[in-house]
């Protein structure tokens, strides 16, 4: 994957996201970001809302798992019901 190289600047040893992407890098470097947390999520695969948090809490460091939620639904990367109940790939 050669968007690893390029997010290599925002990961720790361990792969986890280490930071949100600046203003000034929003776009390209927070896409990249939200489609490497997405590769985390296995395609049909039901997940709750804890579910979520706790997959990308396991994947980043700052401790916002709802505002990436909020992105990577908001992108595109991952789906959900309505009332937030449930989330998949």
């Amino acid at each position: 994957m050669n968007y690893l190289t390029e997010l290599e600047r925002y990961l720790d040893e361990q792969g986890r996201i280490k930071e949100w992407p600046s203003k000034r890098n929003k776009g390209k470097f927070q896409k990249l970001v939200l489609e490497y947390l997405a590769t985390k999520f296995e395609v049909g695969v039901i997940y709750t809302e804890k579910e979520v948090n706790a997959l990308l809490n396991h994947h980043h460091t700052f401790c916002d798992p709802a505002m990436l939620r909020r992105e990577m639904f908001e992108k595109g990367l991952i789906n959900r019901k309505r009332d937030g109940s449930a989330y998949w790939k």
